[in-house]
């Protein structure tokens, strides 16, 4: 097997923290990336060397801000001066809220966007040019089941994000494949132990509107709808199992890395509806004459 260096940002917990767990214990070069290193997140980093140590893995916690492009340079600078390349990025990062839509401020919405979308693109603007010159490279992007699947009231905002996200890796797949990187969405559904989503949820700024909400039509909605969560949620349901197919991916040979990947234990459909529209949108390709976009130049990979 060959030793990857892989960069996998929000991992100070959640998917991303399990996934830079997994990566690293199939043998390769994990950054597990996280904002504020020296400040709110020092427990993590400390966990983070504790269980490299106690593996005996080459697991390691980075300094990187998505939010904020100097940060993501810095970041990517420093693996490739540590290493001269870059092989995988897993991009992760992102933040739930739940609430009755209304009661969200525009600019909530745009923070939203700002965390699950603009991030990725700021870590691939960074990223993107060492591996265009290296010929070969795989984005793997964290999306959600919500984006096609079936989904409950109260996370607008959080939803309209990952399926801007989702809509861009698709875009971004197209747009990479002649350069030899390779792209695979991973698509989690709801898991409602392991993670933080609802924990760490955020919650309408405008609060008078959101108590209008509890206190007419909707009243308890947003206590229902956890607690449907916890019913059609199976106990077993393990998050672990959204790393462990990360971690398939990433092992996979080039070229033959599935597109999409669903783990959802509720099985909320998202895996038939995505299946035909990622079918319309390859079949206008073949229309349009651009088939080989679909998959990776092996060719241009292979003589780099």
């Amino acid at each position: 097997m060959t030793i990857k260096i892989i960069l996998v940002t929000g991992a100070s917990s959640g998917f991303g923290r399990l996934t830079a767990n997994a990566l690293a214990v199939s043998g390769h070069t994990v950054y597990a990336s996280m904002r504020e290193t020296t400040g709110h997140n020092a427990p993590q980093v400390r966990d983070v060397q504790a269980y490299a140590q106690e593996q005996g893995v080459d697991l390691r916690a980075l300094e990187l801000d998505v939010g904020k492009q100097a940060s993501v340079d810095a970041a990517i600078a420093n693996i490739m001066q540590e290493h001269g390349r870059i092989d995988v990025v897993v991009h992760n990062a992102g933040h739930m809220v739940f609430g009755p839509a209304e009661a969200f401020t525009p600019e909530q919405f745009a923070e939203l966007y700002d965390i699950n979308v603009l991030s990725t693109q700021r870590v691939n603007r960074a990223v993107l040019p060492y591996m265009r010159r290296q010929r070969q490279g795989l984005l793997v992007w964290v999306s959600s089941s919500s984006c096609a699947g079936g989904t409950p009231p109260y996370l607008a905002p959080y939803f309209a994000a990952k399926a801007g996200m989702d809509a861009l890796a698709v875009q971004y797949a197209r747009e990479l494949s002649r350069w030899g990187i390779e792209t695979s969405i991973i698509v989690p559904g709801a898991f409602n132990r392991g993670t933080n989503h609802f924990a760490h949820s955020g919650r309408p700024a405008d609060e008078a509107r959101a108590a209008e909400y509890d206190a007419g039509p909707y009243k308890g909605l947003a206590q229902q709808i956890q607690q449907v969560f916890d019913k059609i949620i199976p106990e077993d349901a393990d998050p672990g199992r959204v790393a462990g197919a990360i971690a398939c991916v990433v092992d996979a040979p080039f070229g033959e890395r599935p597109f999409r990947v669903h783990i959802d234990p509720s099985e909320d459909g998202a895996s038939i509806a995505f299946a035909v529209i990622d079918r319309v949108r390859d079949e206008m390709l073949h229309r349009m004459g651009f088939a080989d976009l679909l998959k990776p130049n092996v060719v241009a990979s292979v003589a780099s």
